[in-house]
């Protein structure tokens, strides 16, 4: 948002609904590394996909991760696949869920696109794992 404008009420929404699922770090990372260039392209994001969508009430945040993630490891947005699966951590999808939405990647979508989409999620998986194990130690 503009710093005179005042931020729409999806907006605002979606921003809440943005932090839980991505979590604070990631959104303020976003919001920090964008320019009036790409600004109207975040407003439009957090306004349409988490203000609207993910912040819709009739599926859950477990089941808008696992739908969301096997749309982008079919279209092979690699990147958004491993963020979405890193924000698993916050919708309640678990391991087990991640596996199922890409053995559906495999069957509609094809099996390459499952197979790197699979090496993804494991990547992300065990990074998250690591971040966690060095979260606890620090306690």
């Amino acid at each position: 948002m503009t710093d005179n404008a005042k931020p729409s009420e999806r907006y605002t929404r979606g921003m809440a609904t943005r932090r839980s699922v991505l979590g604070d770090a990631h959104v303020d990372r976003a919001s920090a590394n964008a320019t009036p260039f790409d600004q109207p392209f975040q407003t439009l994001i957090t306004e349409s996909a988490w203000g609207t969508v993910w912040s819709g009430t009739h599926w859950t945040k477990r089941e808008r991760s696992m739908v969301t993630i096997a749309l982008l490891a079919a279209l092979g947005q690699d990147d958004e696949v491993a963020m979405h699966v890193r924000a698993t951590a916050n919708t309640g999808a678990t391991e087990e869920d991640i596996r199922e939405a890409l053995m559906h990647v495999a069957i509609y979508a094809g099996v390459p696109a499952a197979n790197h989409a699979f090496k993804i999620a494991k990547l992300a998986l065990a990074e998250r794992q690591v971040n966690n194990s060095q979260t606890e130690e620090t306690k």
